[in-house]
């Protein structure tokens, strides 16, 4: 394979914390990079919505630190107070049984949303926010994003969402992406006053919950709020209307820890949340220079991951570029 012309830039497509990562990697190592995310504001599914004059988290409910490299920039970030430790100890909630407890790693959270470990991630980028409608491959052998030629192309999202990107002279690449992702719907409750004690509860054997973090804890600021994350099964047929999910939530969550009605609540669609089975590959990365990474990349599917496969197929991008 020919060395890129250094005269073109590796585009990325979708600035949630894979993109990003990759991004700083190609900067790291002198590649010019063009990160293009296609939301109103980074972060992907890391993201946050102001509720009650507050952040709350949406989506990813935490993340865990394993790998050295990814240990520094979580120092980084709790030196800085972009990060905070939150909890090694969940609730366990199953119908019919008393609570348990289940501890494990170190929970991290941040106090103004896990979105802005993204927005610290992505500070030393130039971040455009535009459409994307197709990447493809002339030819002479050169990759393009619309009508913008790159050196190599960097799609940091789901195999089903960059299989919709791919076009002309990529068929090969979209028979390599087949990792489904599950749906799952958020319900965010907030009451007067805090009801329960818990930071987090993993629910088995319900058929709408599986998840429920207090976002109070998590935040540190001791609000009384709860998101919960709904079953697939729940979250599939609701898909098209997900404000339908949010009463049966609500009643679950009353139910589960024996709570009033709450004194507002917010619901929000993830139509792919999370991906389906394994894949031990960090990323995928073409000859012709067509790079797909995210958390359905690596053995495990989490904001660790996510952050090491950016991080990899950046690197392994500017390899070629040396």
């Amino acid at each position: 394979m020919e060395a890129p012309s250094p005269d073109l830039p590796v585009i990325v497509v979708g600035a949630g914390i894979a993109g990003v990562a990759c991004s700083r990697a190609l900067q790291a190592a002198d590649v010019p990079v063009r990160l293009i995310d296609r939301g109103r504001r980074l972060g992907g599914r890391m993201a946050s919505r102001r509720l009650e004059g507050r952040p709350v988290d949406m989506g990813a409910s935490y993340f865990t630190v394993s790998d050295p490299r990814f240990a520094a920039v979580v120092e980084d970030w709790r030196a800085r107070g972009v990060a905070r430790e939150w909890t090694d100890t969940f609730t366990v909630l199953e119908p019919g049984s008393a609570p348990t407890t289940k501890t494990g790693p170190m929970r991290w959270s941040s106090p103004t949303g896990l979105r802005s470990v993204v927005e610290d991630l992505a500070a030393p980028l130039e971040v455009e926010q535009a459409a994307v409608e197709q990447v493809t491959l002339a030819p002479d052998g050169t990759l393009s994003v619309d009508d913008r030629p790159a050196s190599a192309v960097v799609l940091a999202m789901t195999d089903s969402q960059a299989r919709t990107l791919l076009g002309a002279g990529l068929e090969a690449d979209a028979g390599v992406l087949t990792r489904a992702s599950e749906p799952v719907i958020a319900t965010v409750a907030w009451w007067a006053e805090r009801l329960w004690d818990l930071d987090g509860a993993f629910v088995n054997g319900d058929p709408d919950l599986a998840w429920i973090a207090d976002d109070g804890a998590r935040r540190g600021d001791g609000a009384p709020c709860l998101v919960a994350h709904s079953t697939p099964e729940l979250a599939q047929p609701h898909l098209a209307d997900p404000q339908q999910a949010g009463p049966p939530m609500v009643a679950a969550l009353r139910r589960l820890l024996d709570l009033p009605e709450p004194a507002g609540t917010y619901v929000h669609r993830w139509s792919q949340a999370r991906p389906i089975g394994e894949r031990e590959a960090p990323f995928h990365l073409s000859e012709a220079g067509l790079g797909v990474c995210g958390d359905g990349w690596g053995p495990v599917s989490k904001v660790e991951g996510a952050w090491l496969s950016g991080t990899a197929l950046g690197e392994a991008i500017a390899a070629r570029h040396a």
